[in-house]
């Protein structure tokens, strides 16, 4: 039950990241891959019971990425 409810509030996430970014509310800064990451990192958990690994593996490196954005935007921002 808590998988899938993990699982649903990530793909929430995910849109709702999505959708801001597309509609200029927010820029593809460090909000936006926080949302991703927590997005991500919520979506693998709640496929860990599935045992959809292709979908976790997915997740896992959507999770990666927004880590090294996330990374690269501190970085920036303390220059």
């Amino acid at each position: 039950m808590i998988f899938d409810i993990l699982g649903w509030v990530g793909m929430v996430l995910v849109l709702l990241a999505y959708g801001l970014l597309s509609t200029n509310k927010i820029p593809n800064g460090k909000l936006y891959q926080i949302l991703n990451f927590i997005a991500a990192l919520f979506m693998a958990i709640g496929l860990l019971p599935k045992n959809a690994w292709f979908s976790f593996a997915l997740q896992v490196v959507w999770a990666i990425i927004a880590v090294i954005a996330i990374i690269k935007i501190m970085i920036k921002e303390k220059k």
